[in-house]
């Protein structure tokens, strides 16, 4: 067999090594340590790795070196205004809870090189491409940045928080504001730490928070019971799908929102992937309580810890068949409306603040609901912006190093092409996979979307 030919059958092997591992710490920290308690929501956050991940051309830099020693030079300096991300996570003794610790242990840098150029990445199946590859994790850091140089020069940098740092909305403003740093720009979000989201003095509660949310421990945590939701994709969705699935879900003269509509959409495929002795199924979303707690003075738009909850909405297998994208984007609005208010945030606090000590969760991630996919909008998360001022990424996506969920997850965010159109990070069972493999609006995401 030739040499062309031995290429062809047996393609290079991705392999990454590491290279240097290194601390930042903050320039001025405080003078001697100090402790931040978690609020309640943050508990319901628990304590798991998320990752931002984002692929870039060669920059133009004098060297790989050169691009790190800038990445390290201006996040030392915004360290100094975001400084529990340079701390540690620690349990206390006391209240068996979680705190921050802000000793200025310092944010974790790793530096890796890959022998393969980027166009060469599988880009769509993520757990070949991605885990203890181009993302890895030391426990002892709750922040940390692996930043990859591929043989063509190109780079992808990794952001890994621990959850009890905050949530997407907190991690956005941390990458945002590093961004700004880096291109000497002045800070457009002073942080908010102080975490003030506490249970009111008689804590109260609506009874139906009992039915989707539990008290549990990491143990159970970390023994979900392995239901095969645990391939990890990537999907690139046209700007014009988007538009068309809304029109479909919005009729009468009701606009719904893309995600309301995306999600009906996914939840009718969905249904002809599970049982079909299941006689219902759900689907869940993510609710930010930023603006439903501000009450419109914008007071909260800057305030870093975990405001997040889980609604969900059930339907039976039949109604999901017959219904049009219409009929199940109403069950999609009416299953989020339930917490898009103030009521509800003050509730779930309570609602934690009677179930302490201990880390709490939504039934349906312990995988003890019916089956269940639940849907984020990272609608807002930074992509175009995230420029250190070596240039704009070419792919910006989320993505999470734990092996396996008790539901599905998709979390959607404008893709770097500043078009309109989506990239749709996936954890999915085979038999969802599958039938995105074969749907119109599913695109496996490529090197050829991201014009390499």
């Amino acid at each position: 067999m030739s040499d062309v030919l031995q290429k062809t059958a047996a393609p290079e092997k991705f392999e990454v090594k590491l290279s240097r591992k290194s601390v930042v710490k903050a320039l001025s920290p405080s003078p001697e340590p100090f402790t931040i308690t978690l609020s309640n929501l943050d508990l319901l956050s628990g304590r798991f790795p998320v990752t931002y991940l984002y692929f870039y051309r060669k920059p133009q830099s004098d060297s790989f070196k050169a691009f790190v020693d800038a990445l390290k030079s201006s996040l030392a300096q915004i360290l100094d205004h975001y400084y529990p991300f340079a701390g540690q996570i620690v349990q206390n003794p006391k209240t068996s809870e979680p705190e921050i610790i802000c000793d200025n242990n310092g944010a974790l840098i790793i530096e890796a090189h890959t022998n393969i150029p980027l166009r060469n990445l599988d880009f769509y199946n993520l757990n070949e491409t991605i885990q203890e590859k181009v993302v890895s994790v030391e426990p002892d850091f709750p922040t940390q940045i692996q930043v990859t140089e591929y043989s063509c020069g190109g780079i992808s940098i990794a952001f890994t928080f621990d959850h009890a740092l905050g949530d997407a909305s907190a991690f956005g403003k941390f990458i945002a504001s590093w961004c700004e740093m880096a291109q000497k720009k002045p800070l457009s979000c002073i942080p908010d730490h102080t975490r003030h989201l506490r249970a009111r003095s008689s804590p109260n509660y609506q009874p139906s928070l009992d039915q989707n949310f539990i008290r549990c421990t990491m143990e159970e945590i970390q023994n979900i019971p392995m239901n095969h939701i645990s391939l990890k994709r990537l999907y690139h969705i046209k700007a014009s799908s988007i538009h068309m699935l809304q029109k479909l879900a919005s009729v009468n003269g009701i606009k719904k929102t893309k995600i309301e509509a995306f999600s009906a959409y996914v939840w009718k495929i969905m249904i002809g992937t599970i049982d079909q002795r299941q006689e219902t199924c759900k689907m869940g979303w993510l609710v930010d309580g930023r603006k439903r707690m501000e009450k419109g003075e914008n007071l909260m738009s800057n305030y870093i810890g975990n405001v997040l909850s889980v609604t969900f909405g059930e339907a039976s297998m039949q109604e999901l068949k017959e219904g049009s994208i219409s009929d199940i984007a109403n069950t999609v609005h009416e299953a989020i409306l339930k917490v898009n208010n103030e009521d509800h945030f003050l509730d779930l606090i309570d609602w934690i603040e009677c179930h302490r000590p201990g880390l709490m969760l939504a039934k349906a991630v312990l995988g003890q609901e019916v089956p269940t996919l639940v849907v984020s909008s990272g609608q807002r998360f930074p992509v175009t912006e995230v420029d250190f001022g070596f240039g704009t990424p070419l792919l910006g996506t989320m993505y999470t190093t734990i092996p396996s969920l008790g539901t599905g997850y998709m979390n959607q965010r404008l893709s770097a092409k500043g078009d309109g159109s989506w990239t749709v990070s996936a954890i999915l069972w085979p038999e969802l996979e599958a039938a995105l493999m074969d749907d119109p609006i599913f695109h496996p995401m490529s090197a050829s979307h991201l014009e390499l």
